[in-house]
């Protein structure tokens, strides 16, 4: 009678989700606008998340070891939390400070050496194809002029964005809704820690009262050991990305290369993409150094394939695979597949994802070897 009862249980839902699965593949498009609306909506709070998860990376430190023997909780949380915001914002500002400056002078230098080196460029070009006349005409034809350049470049945004560019409502409307959606997010990431406690207490709650004790056990267990891994994880890409950018300014700078600041601080960022990353960096700066100096531009490009086979083998597998307890050679396939399924989010989410799954299911295999008796492989 309850094996009975059981069948028509699963039955029914078994009828209801294929029922459920008709109406969704009939009404696709209006699903797939509901899924928009939803995610609108959702968004705010999941960048709320991330952005807790974030700060709660200093936050955590600050409450261990510089406030560890304070007894009062409460204030130690407010001024880890205080302090973790101005650490973010004072890194921020630090970069901008650098970055804005070394961009102003690096764009007044390149007009000036694209100017100079164009005439150049025209007699190499000439010399080197002295019986096409078509090619010399063209090729003497070419001017640089930055004004030009830059009222092409406004005429071009006004024609092919002109639905945004001539829509006042629009753009502001945009900048009003992200700006919303940031300060609900920020909000919404400082509840999170300041009362993150009382928040895992209150979910532990509602699953140990509406899911089974096993499942609850194994949710928790995996959940913890994500959080370690995701932590892990940007930690390791952070040091890795400051160490990259740190040799290259140091590097370059040793052997007189220009816009050393400007192409560290450049590489440093895109190395937080993993492992392609710093490929990026590296055509931005090869450019940046082309225009100034073709010849140093391939002595920087030999520098960039050193520099980046140190990194490559050395220190991203100890301090960022290491970080994850995923082997060298899964991190460059969680990279691959995550960038080819979900581009520059996949890379950053799917080392640690693939490093969560690797352990879970080294540790069911051990678990099957002992069970079947086997320990000598």
């Amino acid at each position: 009678m309850e094996f009975n009862k059981k069948n028509m249980k699963n039955m029914m839902f078994l009828i209801v989700f294929a029922v459920l699965f008709y109406v969704g593949v009939q009404r696709i498009e209006n699903l797939a606008a509901g899924f928009v609306f939803v995610g609108r909506i959702v968004f705010p709070f999941i960048l709320g998340g991330a952005m807790a998860f974030i700060l709660n990376l200093p936050m955590s430190f600050l409450e261990k070891r510089l406030f560890g023997k304070v007894k009062k909780r409460k204030l130690v949380r407010l001024a880890s939390l205080v302090l973790s915001i101005l650490f973010v914002l004072v890194v921020v500002q630090i970069v901008l400070l650098v970055v804005i400056p070394e961009v102003g002078t690096t764009v007044a230098s390149i007009s000036n050496n694209i100017e100079a080196l164009l005439p150049e460029l025209q007699k190499w070009a000439v010399s080197t194809f002295p019986d096409s006349e078509e090619i010399s005409l063209w090729i003497q034809s070419l001017e640089f002029n930055w004004d030009k350049i830059i009222q092409t470049a406004i005429d071009f945004l006004k024609n092919g964005a002109g639905n945004v560019l001539n829509s006042t409502f629009t753009v502001a409307k945009t900048v009003i809704n992200s700006l919303m959606n940031f300060c609900v997010a920020f909000v919404f990431a400082c509840y999170i820690l300041l009362q993150k406690e009382k928040l895992s207490v209150q979910v532990k709650k509602v699953l140990y009262a509406f899911v089974p004790v096993k499942f609850v056990k194994k949710t928790l267990k995996v959940a913890s050991l994500s959080y370690k891994t995701f932590a892990n994880f940007v930690t390791g890409q952070c040091l890795e990305a400051v160490i990259l950018g740190t040799m290259f300014f140091i590097a370059m700078s040793l052997l007189k290369f220009p816009y050393a600041l400007l192409v560290g601080v450049v590489i440093a960022f895109t190395a937080l993409i993993p492992i392609f990353g710093a490929f990026i960096g590296c055509v931005l700066g090869t450019f940046l150094i082309f225009v100034s100096n073709p010849m140093q531009a391939i002595g920087f490009v030999i520098l960039f394939l050193m520099l980046q086979q140190i990194e490559g083998n050395l220190i991203y597998p100890h301090v960022v695979g290491g970080s994850v307890g995923l082997p060298s050679i899964w991190v460059l396939v969680a990279v691959t597949v995550g960038g080819s399924l979900m581009g520059v989010v996949g890379m950053l989410i799917f080392i640690p994802l693939s490093s969560v799954v690797y352990a879970l299911f080294r540790e069911m295999v051990y678990k099957r070897l002992k069970e079947r008796g086997i320990h000598d492989i």
